[in-house]
């Protein structure tokens, strides 16, 4: 949890805003199917619904009041994985530091699956 103050008091953000923020955005860019899922039963990656796109994401709070955070995500067949990736990282940057005034420290993604068709 991250807390940030001000005059008026202070305002404590849980990191189920943080995995709702961060998997929309990712999930919003162009090549991404969705957020992907570690099946316990299989040990497969599985897509994840659009309500679910959270449990694709963990979000890793440091002292200094920053954060880092891992995206586990199913691609389209076909797209450059390198912009793809790069895309996501600026896109996610971008929107969590506008929405929670929160500065990111790293952004890695992760490709799970590749989604043919």
């Amino acid at each position: 949890m991250i807390h940030h103050n001000n005059e008026n008091g202070s305002v404590n953000v849980s990191s189920a805003v943080y995995t709702e923020i961060v998997g929309t955005a990712a999930a919003n860019c162009f090549g991404v199917k969705g957020m992907a899922a570690r099946s316990v039963t299989d040990g497969l990656f599985h897509l994840l619904r659009k309500e679910s796109v959270g449990k694709g994401v963990k979000v890793e709070f440091h002292e200094d009041d920053t954060i880092s955070i891992d995206l586990h995500i199913v691609v389209d067949n076909g797209v450059n994985l390198n912009a793809v990736a790069s895309s996501i990282i600026s896109e996610v940057r971008y929107v969590v530091t506008k929405c929670t005034g929160t500065q990111v420290r790293a952004v890695n993604v992760y490709i799970d699956s590749m989604m043919i068709g």
